[in-house]
């Protein structure tokens, strides 16, 4: 699969500190998600959990031959079975999510990448009933969606208690529309939203300084 844009942003964004001790990516792809966090933080328990075996496989790989791969594990699971199973909590959930809310018509040459962006494969009301099982009381859970979505995943996130804090909203260029929404969430509520904006590209491949300074530490060239 795939390193997009998404993923980086979210593991870029995602906020991290000495109190995060454990971590899971769920619905892992390559492990990117994982491997950012690893980087940025000095959790010891960094999980992954994934259902697709080629991507399982390629997230396996890429762990092994990152530079913190003693901290870093895949599960080969649907997360439905990972949270049915797991006793343990997590400081830190993050997911960048499929993004389908009704049946796609698959491309043939793509259908691998497609089927991990089709929510009949996990819901939104999965997603966060595993989050509110799995998230330790003070953790938090931070998610990439469309921007279209946000409001309907913030109304089922309540149904489970949880709330967001913090919303970074996303635009390619200055002009156009908003695309995706980066969202933190918690247990409990906050009387203040904070709720950003940031836009990637000034115009093409010409990159605006507030995205190169998020994102600089996870590319070779930028």
């Amino acid at each position: 699969m795939k390193i997009g844009t998404d993923a980086v942003l979210l593991g870029a964004w995602t906020s991290v500190d000495e109190r995060v001790n454990s971590i899971l990516d769920v619905g892992a792809g390559t492990g990117i998600l994982a491997i950012q966090l690893a980087q940025r933080s000095s959790a010891e328990t960094i999980d992954a959990v994934e259902i697709d075996p080629d991507a399982f496989e390629e997230c396996v790989t890429n762990f092994e031959n990152s530079s913190w791969g003693d901290r870093l594990f895949c599960y080969h699971a649907s997360f439905n079975e990972f949270y049915s199973e797991m006793e343990e909590t997590y400081d830190l959930i993050i997911s960048n999510p499929p993004f389908f809310g009704e049946q796609p018509k698959f491309d043939v040459q793509n259908t691998a990448r497609e089927k991990a962006r089709f929510q009949k494969h996990l819901s939104f009301e999965d997603l966060l009933l595993g989050v509110s099982i799995l998230l330790s009381q003070q953790g938090h859970f931070s998610v990439v969606l469309p921007f279209s979505e946000q409001g309907k995943f913030i109304s089922v996130a309540r149904e489970y208690q949880l709330y967001p804090s913090d919303i970074l909203e996303v635009r390619g260029q200055p002009a156009s529309p908003i695309k995706r929404t980066l969202i933190k969430f918690r247990r409990h509520k906050t009387e203040f939203i904070s709720r950003t904006e940031l836009i990637i590209e000034h115009s093409r491949h010409e990159y605006t300084q507030e995205y190169i300074d998020l994102v600089k530490d996870f590319y070779l060239k930028m």
